[in-house]
């Protein structure tokens, strides 16, 4: 038997704990006959399962007939990519050619004969969108990982004029909280400030835990136990599921290579992204024993409002939870102890 959990970012694993609420949420707003949203920014920690999770809605709506998926390169010119994926997708492709839609200037299919080339790519997308309107059709776009780039800022602006035209077209876009940030604070792009956010939290303990017993074999106390070593972050679901599977269902045999690997595949990198007061901060936090903010603030010498802009950073970037008034807890599996053992002043 294969090993049934993965190692592998972005790829969608044979173990999977489904985000049910939020899935139906994107799926049900997006289907509905006068839609709520045409646009869902999806975010968390890296690892929290973005592309899984829009992978798992991409291909609902792609098995549907009336709806066609496009998955697009935010590091590519998107919105020729855009046209080119849309004329040559099957389910769509007739409707395409027989609407006479001349895209030769761009190399997509052939000359038209007495119809002249289309010259403005979104001219060329909103005849391609209009045409598929009067079909019943709807286009979703999905992208992965998107960041401020030129190139994205024009698709962007040209999505919100195909949007206003009333075009059926949607939109899901995963990122880190500091992208998709800094991509709703472009002030061309105030439109996706208004987006509706999925920020991915932990999974549900309970879940994790039938799944590691079911697979395994556990008793309900070890699967539990099991469960609370990942603190709900999906990555380490996989991770921990992939080495107890090597260990013949011995996940306490799996501790040692379990935090290896998110310490060198997943932690460093976070690491290294954080800035020096950042990772001042959550050291400090990892050396206080009860995670109450009055004593972390007294270890760092900060008062109330030189704290909290780092504190609100690090919860909306997935770090560390909040929710308890007063306290700051880590979200990640024995992040703490990687902040101890690496931080350096």
């Amino acid at each position: 038997m294969d090993n049934p959990y993965s190692l592998m970012f972005g790829k969608e694993p044979v173990q999977i704990i489904s985000r049910t609420v939020q899935t139906d949420e994107v799926c049900n707003s997006f289907s509905a006959t006068t839609p709520s949203q045409q646009i869902y920014m999806i975010t968390g920690v890296r690892g929290s399962g973005k592309t899984v999770f829009m992978t798992d809605i991409q291909n609902r709506f792609s098995k549907e007939k009336d709806w066609v998926t496009v998955e697009l390169n935010p590091a590519k010119d998107m919105l020729t990519a855009l046209a080119a994926k849309l004329y040559n997708n099957r389910k769509i492709t007739t409707i395409i050619k027989n609407a006479k839609i001349n895209l030769s200037f761009y190399g997509i299919g052939v000359e038209i004969k007495g119809v002249d080339p289309i010259t403005d790519i979104e001219i060329a997308i909103q005849r391609i969108l209009e045409t598929l309107k009067k079909q019943n059709k709807r286009v979703l776009i999905t992208i992965d990982e998107a960041t401020s780039t030129p190139e994205m800022k024009v698709f962007a602006s040209a999505f919100q004029i195909f949007v206003r035209n009333d075009l059926p077209v949607f939109l899901l876009m995963t990122g880190l909280y500091e992208n998709i940030n800094a991509l709703q604070n472009d002030k061309m792009l105030t439109f996706l400030y208004r987006a509706p956010k999925i920020n991915l939290k932990a999974l549900n303990l309970t879940s994790i835990a039938n799944n590691y017993r079911d697979t395994f074999g556990l008793s309900e106390d070890s699967s539990i136990e099991m469960a609370r070593l990942t603190r709900g972050y999906p990555f380490a679901f996989q991770v921990l599921g992939y080495y107890t599977f090597i260990n013949k269902g011995n996940y306490k045999a799996s501790l040692d290579a379990y935090r290896e690997y998110l310490d060198d595949y997943v932690y460093e990198k976070m690491w290294s992204e954080m800035s020096a007061n950042d990772r001042r901060v959550v050291h400090a936090m990892a050396i206080s024993k009860t995670g109450k903010i009055e004593e972390i603030r007294r270890l760092l010498s900060m008062e109330p409002n030189e704290f909290s802009p780092y504190r609100d950073r690090l919860i909306k970037r997935g770090l560390i939870n909040g929710d308890e008034r007063g306290f700051v807890r880590f979200t990640l599996p024995f992040f703490e102890q990687y902040a101890l053992a690496n931080y350096f002043e």
